[in-house]
């Protein structure tokens, strides 16, 4: 986990999400809940094979706004 960020699910795992866009990758860290509701919501918009999610544990910032995927 990044320094100074906490997981809004502490009981969950955190998950590392790799994002593909315009040529730009970007990597975070988010707890499954969270990156499962990104990659939906992104596949619905973007590319669908833009986004991977890794179950290894590595430190990156957390997702931006990560608390606004927890809901469907």
């Amino acid at each position: 986990m990044s320094a100074g960020a906490e997981s809004p699910l502490p009981s969950e795992p955190d998950v590392h999400l790799s994002v593909f866009l315009h040529g730009v990758r970007m990597d975070y860290t988010a707890c499954l809940t969270a990156a499962l509701n990104f990659v939906q919501e992104h596949e619905a918009r973007h590319y669908v094979d833009a986004v991977t999610i890794y179950l290894e544990q590595r430190t990156f910032p957390r997702l931006p706004n990560e608390r606004l995927y927890l809901e469907r």
